[in-house]
């Protein structure tokens, strides 16, 4: 499974507003600006977040984005899955062989725990160690 740009720059736009709260709304352009990325897909990319409950969304002058929940009750395996999609490795089915199923079905799950037990706070808190280089991105 590699996981596109929707889900890297999903997780992009709600590590900012983690890193955030408190601060009021973040414009999608100031984070469009920070991270060298297109303001209009972050705007394709918050619409959904914004809809499975993950943002809300603040109007007016001085409106953005802000998180729904504290950032260490959202799972960077709820970003991926509303961007992405269900998380799986290939694509399987019942006559596939019975070891090979079992294989890719341990992967599929070995990659959910990972995602579903890493919340914004622990990749914030990561960022904050220092530790750039070395997001989950590249699972």
């Amino acid at each position: 499974m590699k996981i596109s740009t929707k889900g890297r720059y999903g997780l992009t736009i709600m590590m900012e507003l983690a890193n955030r709260v408190g601060e009021g709304p973040t414009s999608l352009k100031s984070i469009a600006e920070k991270h060298q990325l297109s303001e209009h897909y972050l705007e394709q990319l918050v619409a959904p977040l914004r809809n499975a409950g993950l943002v809300k969304s603040i109007r007016g002058a001085y409106g953005g984005y802000i998180l729904s929940k504290p950032a260490d009750q959202v799972t960077a395996g709820e970003v991926i899955r509303v961007l992405e999609g269900p998380i799986s490795p290939v694509d399987f089915t019942e006559e596939d062989d019975p070891a090979k199923r079992d294989l890719w079905i341990r992967i599929r799950d070995s990659i959910a725990e990972v995602l579903d037990s890493t919340t914004l706070a622990n990749l914030i808190s990561f960022e904050d160690a220092g530790q750039h280089d070395n997001y989950m991105f590249y699972i």
